[in-house]
């Protein structure tokens, strides 16, 4: 490295430079013509501009008036043996700073105080019992909290790792992640929150606001925050906070589990996390929440209550099809077409968060490592736990792990038959060639429908649908480019026209016809029984 700096060395150092001309004569001597880490650094200071208040903060103090006097900015003084460097976020609960560690070692840290008015000596109590407790974590995707103390006039205060980066939610649209790329994201996050559980900790305030995304290496990394403040300050949902502002309440309603918003003698567990973490997925899925917060909000304090405790949300492949105009901006942002949105989250997606999102916590995955496994094993392609999978989902996953494999198998079958049933040798030469030329041809329409080019895959299958050497193997791809071109008539026509062929051709035509009327039995649950038949009708002839 040029200047034996890191780069996040060289971004404090930056930081402090306000003058823009200055920061770039800095940058420029300092990085000494490294372009590599002049770039790390430029993109350390525009995520630190574009994250703003790196820890948010509400605005005005849920139990305070509309009178109440601002709290002053204490830039600059010092707390014990921290220095206060500048304010990054301020609101009723907290004001949150940069500071600067001076000793046993330096380093900038983020120092959050709490308002005034808080009981002090429960609250310190309660946040040292659980900041021993925090002490035992140790995980790359959990933010450090470090000491806690109260200022001279009383006010606590905690000490946390700082932490430069995105909500979750806008880094993976700020970089257009796809749908499998934030899935990894949330994988990583389930992780650190599993970590947590298992040392005693939960957190209770799940939300893209404390989930942080930075890069590391080129890679990104998220960053779990504020684990164990929402126990130590006591927080609770009350009518008086519902009517201020919803982001000043420890546990926002759109991410609350209904157990938090009973407020009954009931107490949280970790099953509360993983309904938070749902509505996270569900966010990351879909570019909403299950419950906008204005919606639940305009209802009223009780009928939110109710709303959180008792109404179904809609499953996430049926809400991006309601989201009208913003479909196509969240597509985008998800680096696929519009219509195959829906698609993608049919099944396994729709499922892994209809369980997280369950209102009796006795039927949520069990323990956040759960929920990570099948994530896992949908990426995978294999069964989840989510649903009751029976016979036909089983085979349905098969199918789809392995549709190339089914095709090729059934064609190089039939090749390898028909070499032996050919007489003569100017024949097998005329017929070898043709039928070379076929497979070719079936080959890369194989190759096509893997890589998504359905328009070019029908185009280059027509030619041989009526081959007498691959016909039926051209037929059973064109069956299926046609479901994916969502022309579900036109691919059941063309399978009930293989079912009389020899095995391998007719057990496929019946697993695809299955598969045909299980994605329509949501519409008619009838089909279910003829997708049962068909599946019967394929294992039988394999």
């Amino acid at each position: 490295m040029a200047s034996g700096q890191s780069p996040e060395e060289l971004f404090n150092r930056a930081l402090e430079l306000k003058d823009s001309e200055k920061r770039a004569a800095y940058l420029h001597e300092a990085c000494a013509g490294d372009e590599e880490l002049r770039a790390e650094v430029e993109a350390l200071l525009r995520w630190d501009r574009e994250a703003g208040g790196f820890m948010d903060v509400p605005d005005r103090d849920p139990n305070a008036t509309r009178e109440a006097p601002p709290i002053p900015d204490m830039t600059g003084t010092e707390i014990g043996r921290y220095k206060l460097l500048e304010k990054v976020g301020e609101g009723g609960m907290a004001t949150v700073y940069m500071a600067e560690q001076r000793h046993p070692i330096c380093r900038r840290v983020a120092l959050k105080i709490i308002k005034l008015g808080m009981d002090t000596k429960q609250v310190i109590a309660r946040f040292e019992a659980e900041r021993q407790a925090l002490a035992l974590m140790d995980h790359p995707n959990i933010a450090t909290v470090l000491d806690a103390g109260a200022t001279e006039t009383g006010r606590p205060y905690f000490v946390m790792e700082l932490v430069r980066g995105l909500p979750i939610t806008k880094f993976c649209d700020a970089n257009n992640l796809t749908t499998r790329e934030r899935l990894e994201l949330f994988v990583s996050v389930c992780h650190a929150v599993q970590h947590a559980h298992q040392r005693g900790i939960i957190h209770r305030d799940i939300k893209p606001t404390n989930v942080l995304v930075t890069l590391h290496d080129g890679k990104p990394v998220p960053k779990v925050i504020d684990f164990g403040i929402a126990k130590a300050l006591n927080q609770r949902l009350t009518e008086k906070t519902i009517f201020t502002r919803y982001s000043q309440m420890i546990g926002t309603p759109e991410y609350m589990s209904p157990e938090q918003a009973e407020m009954s003698g009931l107490d949280v567990d970790t099953r509360t996390d993983v309904f938070s973490l749902g509505v996270l997925l569900y966010e990351l899925l879909t570019g909403t929440t299950p419950f906008d917060s204005e919606y639940l909000l305009s209802r009223g304090y009780g009928e939110m209550q109710r709303i959180i405790r008792e109404e179904e949300p809609t499953r996430p492949s049926t809400k991006v099809s309601t989201l009208g105009e913003a479909l196509t901006d969240v597509a985008t942002h998800r680096r696929v077409a519009p219509e195959a949105l829906r698609r993608l989250m049919r099944g396994d997606l729709d499922w892994i968060v209809m369980k997280t999102l369950e209102k009796d916590r006795t039927h949520r995955y069990e323990t956040v490592h759960a929920l990570a496994e099948d994530i896992e094993r949908h990426q995978r392609n294999e069964p989840i736990t989510a649903s009751s999978p029976g016979t036909i989902y089983r085979l349905q996953k098969f199918l789809r792990r392995n549709r190339t494999k089914v095709v090729t198998w059934s064609a190089v079958a039939v090749i390898a038959v028909g070499l032996l049933l050919v007489p003569g040798a100017y024949i097998r030469f005329r017929t070898e060639r043709i039928r070379g030329d076929h497979l070719r041809t079936i080959v890369l329409v194989e190759d096509l429908v893997t890589s998504g080019d359905y328009e070019r895959a029908l185009v280059e299958v027509k030619p041989v649908l009526s081959s007498r050497f691959v016909g039926p193997e051209a037929g059973l791809l064109n069956a299926r480019i046609l479901l994916e071109l969502q022309n579900p008539d036109a691919s059941v026509e063309q399978l009930y026209k293989l079912l009389n062929e020899r095995s391998e051709i007719a057990a496929n035509a019946h697993f695809l016809l299955a598969r045909v009327y299980l994605e329509s039995a949501a519409r008619d649950p009838h089909l279910k029984d003829k997708a049962e038949v068909h599946l019967q009708h394929g294992q039988s002839r394999r």
